[in-house]
């Protein structure tokens, strides 16, 4: 096998320049859908927050460069010279440039102490430390090399700017920035900037041959999505107590509590590493068992609760990375727990069927499913369950609790049997309401979800899902309404765009119940449009482009998955 190359270029108004650990990025989006003309050193705690602006200058005016990045490095180029960025740690910054100069300034109007951010020297370093206030954190640039720097006012590059000026004489120049929390010793280099740049390259190139280690030239994108998760891994902080793959480190820098799931499958390279992905969510469980909608640096969301995709998921992460007995008696108790709360608080009186409250508790936030009513008993909810019952089964046999496994495995029966008999029609799944009991059908991919229970269902009803969901699959991949449908919108979130997730799970269902060939035809579509689009938060399902977050981890997660799976099954005869 040949290995394809390990350092991707990639686009800093797509892609965050970052590395494993960090809260910080570099990086052009500085809002939600907002690309700046300048790089950013952007914060990801308390929030998303732009909190310097990195400008190279030529004659002292704005020059005009090109910014190329990949994993170890990134580099701002023009005829005059060239400036480079690179992190020597977490919360460190190396910069170097030679024919340019640099405005470190920042990204906040600077205003009085207490409101916005302020620049001052510090006497005893001789650096110049910015105070934000929506971070909560100082950042310290020091000159390590180079001519003099100084601190402007109305000189800068825009009237009332504040910030560190390098000057663009001939002479190279380096500087540090520094994030830290109080008082922090003057830093002190202790390796050259060739040395950084080569640490940071090693320790990607490591994570990747962890994570892909079957790539080659037939997944030309393997490369690029180990990337995105390396660099999107946030250490311990606030209340993520573990090390934490964000969703992005765009302005969706939160753990919502199904995209775990995929993220942790796709990091099984590293047994530790993954199972902290699996376990984020159930650090903040609730005294009811729901696990929280999300969860980021500086808030824990219960508004909503997400789809219970964790025993799926978990049967697949425990055979990938068999865990010791006090891991798996944790995990048993917390995805017991959360299986009850779907059985008790979200079950209505006398129904035998579990229901969500609103679109946002299935992940698939405004779905057509949910049109006619919010609270609604579906089809997918039950085949969730069915697989999680299942696999708490399997867990409680293998702890020795016999009478657990006994209970999990006929309650996940019964389940079963209720879902095919109240929403099974003979013609496709209904959704009901939990308390008008009126049902309801839509053209949305999520009616066709129970075909995740592969192998569980009966043949012809695998078959018609199978059938439903191949009049879904478009050039790019599964559009989550039917491109037909008069309520289907190109960009319109769940109500068409191709996601990662509901590719994922419906290729293993449809693979499981025997329909291998549609599940190869989903797999490549979705490969090759990764390849094609890169790993956005979602793509129009006629034309493939991305759209929304254009670094979301479980997209690449998703396609790590989908393409180490194809690469581990044997050619076609």
């Amino acid at each position: 096998m040949t290995a394809a190359p390990g350092a991707p270029a990639f686009d800093v108004r797509e892609v965050p320049f970052s590395t494993f650990g960090s809260w910080l990025d570099l990086s052009t989006v500085t809002a939600q859908d907002t690309v700046a003309d300048d790089v950013h050193l952007v914060s990801h705690q308390t929030g998303f927050h732009p909190v310097l602006r990195l400008v190279p200058t030529c004659g002292g005016a704005r020059a005009d460069v090109t910014v190329t990045a990949g994993p170890d490095l990134l580099t701002w180029r023009a005829d005059a010279g060239c400036a480079r960025a690179a992190w020597e740690s977490p919360d460190t910054l190396r910069i170097t440039g030679h024919g340019l100069g640099l405005s470190v300034l920042a990204a906040d109007p600077v205003l009085t102490p207490f409101s916005g951010s302020y620049f001052f020297g510090d006497p005893v370093s001789g650096a110049h430390v910015l105070t934000s206030y929506r971070t909560g954190r100082r950042y310290r640039i020091t000159v390590l090399s180079g001519p003099a720097v100084e601190v402007r006012g109305d000189q800068t590059l825009g009237a009332g700017e504040r910030g560190v000026i390098v000057p663009d004489d001939a002479a190279p120049w380096e500087l540090v920035v520094e994030e830290f929390d109080t008082a922090r010793p003057p830093y002190r280099c202790g390796s050259t900037f060739a040395d950084v740049v080569a640490s940071s390259a090693a320790a990607f190139r490591a994570f990747l041959d962890a994570v892909a280690p079957w790539r080659d030239d037939s997944t030309p994108a393997a490369a690029l999505a180990a990337y995105v998760l390396w660099s999107a891994t946030v250490r311990p902080a606030g209340y993520l107590v573990r090390p934490a793959v964000l969703m992005s480190k765009h302005w969706m820098d939160k753990v919502w509590s199904w995209d775990h799931c995929f993220n942790a499958l796709a990091l099984t390279g590293l047994p530790a590493l993954a199972w902290d992905q699996f376990r984020t969510p159930f650090d903040h469980q609730d005294a009811a068992g729901a696990l929280p909608d999300s969860v980021a640096h500086s808030e824990v969301l219960r508004n909503f609760v997400k789809p219970p995709v964790h025993g799926w998921a978990l049967r697949q992460l425990r055979t990938a990375c068999p865990p010791d007995d006090e891991l798996l008696r944790d995990v048993y108790r917390q995805v017991s727990r959360w299986t009850e709360f779907w059985l008790s608080a979200r079950r209505a009186p006398g129904s035998d069927l579990p229901h969500y409250q609103h679109g946002n508790d299935s992940g698939w936030d405004n779905a057509t499913t949910f049109d006619r009513e919010r609270v609604v008993e579906t089809a997918d909810l039950a085949a969730f369950l069915v697989i999680q019952l299942e696999t708490l089964a399997e867990l409680a046999t293998d702890l020795g609790l016999p009478a657990d496994a006994a209970r999990w495995s006929a309650t996940g029966d019964a389940l079963l049997a209720g879902m095919l008999r109240e929403l099974w029609t003979g013609d496709g799944f209904v959704a009901r309401g939990a308390a008008s009991r009126r049902t309801s059908t839509s053209s949305s991919l999520l009616d066709l979800m129970p075909v995740v229970l592969g192998e569980r269902l009966p043949a012809d009803v695998g078959a018609w899902l199978a059938r439903r969901i191949r009049t879904h699959l478009t050039e790019h991949g599964l559009a989550t309404e039917h491109p037909d449908s008069v309520r289907y919108q190109p960009d319109g979130y769940w109500r068409g765009p191709v996601w990662a997730p509901a590719t994922v799970l419906m290729e293993d269902g449809l693979r499981r119940a025997g329909h291998v060939e549609l599940a190869d035809e989903i797999s490549g579509r979705f490969r090759a449009l990764c390849e094609r689009a890169g790993f956005a938060e979602n793509f129009d399902a006629r034309t493939g482009a991305g759209q929304r977050d254009r670094a979301y981890t479980w997209t690449a997660s998703s396609y790590l998955l989908l393409a180490g799976a194809d690469r581990a099954r044997p050619p076609s005869p």
